[in-house]
Formats: structure tokens, sequence, C-alpha cells
């Protein structure tokens, strides 16, 4: 591999060069440049700040390729973006993508596995909600429409037959509306920690409520994408470690990205990674997340297929 600090690899490069589309969409070249679309998610979600670093690290990295963010409501409104040929590139959780059968939607390939999310259940320190049950007829925001913490929190709620007076916000206008009192609980299915909570929790007495068993359930009915975890102690102000599910987040692309292109990206991605979370003090805190990409779990998408770029570089690596 190159030095940390070093531009992008020589063979890198000229595979970004010669890369030779595969279908009939491609991406928009403007004076040698090509002009790429990254699908991230909404105002106080971690899809919003790696995406962020990870346009920008691309685009200094990567010859004559842009990369600019384009905001969502995270994992499943990116699918049906990249699917309708709106961007590029995209950020999701592995569950919203995998369907029932087990397969990934056509069209659709991983560059690579980036990091884990947790699923928070957050309500005021004061609330009587003291476990999952508790959530029965409660006012609960769902996340935002087509995101991720829609898509998981609507599982786990039909698992649990819990019915809720179900409320479809971002996870800023979540925080916003549990501390003002219109909603009873908030999920959210992110990084650990992310801002949004973060900041409520800076100002405001809250609580996690565990959900271990939870945890269980998904991982026996829908095996693959769901893992047990802890949400640990430090994470955030005044509230314990408390047991969830993680699901891992991919980096997606079309299929008829040139495979030239994506093996640059991803060569770019883990070879300069140190460069994503700590090209200043300040970035290193605003994208801790960034920490977790590393080689060993980047190929672990499950059943989602690698981009033969994606696919190209990984087998490099294993010489």
């Amino acid at each position: 591999m190159a030095g940390e600090g070093s531009r992008l690899s020589r063979r890198a490069v000229l595979l970004a060069a010669g890369g030779v589309l595969a279908g009939c969409s491609s991406p928009r070249s403007t004076a040698g440049v090509t002009d790429l679309r990254l699908a991230t998610g909404p105002a106080g979600a971690v899809y919003r700040r790696i995406g962020g670093a990870l346009a920008a690290h691309i685009s200094e990295q990567v010859p004559g390729t842009t990369v600019v963010t384009v905001p969502s409501g995270a994992s499943t409104d990116n699918i049906q973006m990249l699917r309708a040929g709106e961007v590029h590139l995209g950020l999701t959780s592995l569950d919203a993508l995998i369907t029932a059968d087990g397969s990934a939607p056509r069209g659709l390939s991983a560059i690579c596995r980036l990091y884990d999310s947790h699923l928070h259940l957050v309500v005021m320190a004061g609330s009587k909600i003291e476990k999952f049950r508790d959530l029965q007829g409660k006012r609960i925001s769902l996340g935002a429409r087509d995101s991720g913490t829609e898509f998981t929190s609507l599982r786990l709620l039909r698992l649990g037959r819990v019915e809720t007076d179900s409320r479809y916000l971002s996870q800023a206008e979540s925080a916003a509306a549990l501390r003002d009192g219109a909603i009873d609980a908030m999920f959210s299915l992110t990084g650990v920690p992310t801002p949004a909570i973060t900041e409520l929790a800076q100002r405001h007495a809250i609580r996690l409520i565990p959900m271990d068993a939870q945890a269980d359930g998904l991982f026996t009915a829908f095996p693959g994408p769901y893992a047990p975890a802890m949400i640990p102690a430090t994470a955030y102000t005044g509230v314990p470690a408390t047991r969830t599910v993680a699901v891992p987040n991919v980096l997606l692309a079309r299929d008829d990205l040139p495979a030239g292109l994506v093996y640059a990206i991803t060569d770019t991605i883990f070879t300069h990674t140190r460069t994503i979370t700590s090209a200043s003090r300040d970035e290193a805190e605003a994208v801790p997340e960034a920490w977790q990409i590393n080689v060993r779990t980047g190929i672990a998408t499950a059943s989602a297929p690698l981009h033969p770029g994606a696919a190209a570089w990984f087998r490099e690596r294993k010489r």
C-alpha cells in the first residue's frame, strides 16, 4: 500500500483513466472532470457527516474526479435514487439493502463496508417508559421517511407486536420533539455517538432503553445483517452502557460505474483512511465512525455483491 500521506497509487490512476462503462449510464464529465453525486442523509445524521468527509476525500485524492453530496432521507431513499440514476454513489444500512430472499437490488453493488450503526431508543430521563413493551400506544419517532431508522424500527415493532402512534422525523427533528414533549421516544439507527443525541444529552438528562431481547429476535428472524451490540457509557453524557443491535453500513455504487473508477475510489478510501479521520483535530472529532473503516471488515458486505472494481482491489490485497 502507498503511504498515508501520498496521492492515489499509479495503478489506481491508470485504471481510473482506462475504465470502461458496463452499461448505458455514465457519470457526467465536463472538461475532463468526472462529476459524481453521493447520496447521504438528513440533518443531524452521521450519514451527512461521513458522506461529506468521503466526498471531499475522494475529490482530493482521485485525479479528475469531483464528488458532491446529495441530502436525503437516508438508506431507503438513497437506494431509490441510485436505482433511478439520480446519484452514482450512496450510503445504506445493510438490512435496508438486502431483500427478503437474501439478495440485493439489481443494478447496485457494494464498494465496501464502512462502519456499524447502533439502534438507539431514546427517552427523557423522567419518562415512564422503562422497557421496549412500554412503547405500546406511545408517540414515537421512527426516523425520517425512507431512512434506515424507519426500516429497522418498523421491523422491530412488528416482531414485538407493538403498536405505536408513529411519527416520521429526522434525527434533529426527533431530538427537538423529544425535548419539547411532542413525542415520548425516538428511534435512531446511527453511528455512535450521533450529533443530534449528543447535543440533546449535553443539555438535558436522557435515557437509552435496552434492546438486548429485541436484538436476539432480529438476529434469529433475519440472519445476516444484525448483531447484538453495546452503546458504551462513554458515548453520551450521563447515560450508562446499553445493550442494543448493530447494523453494518455500506457504500454503494451503480453497477454501470467504470470498474477502474470504482477501483480508484476503493483504493483511496483504504489507503488514506487516516486522512478522512484526522486531517485536523476538529475533523477527527466530527467523524469518529470513520475510525472503523479497515480492510479486514471492508470486504464483509454479506450477500450484497462487490462492484467489479472494488472486488479487484480486495483481490490484490490478498496476494
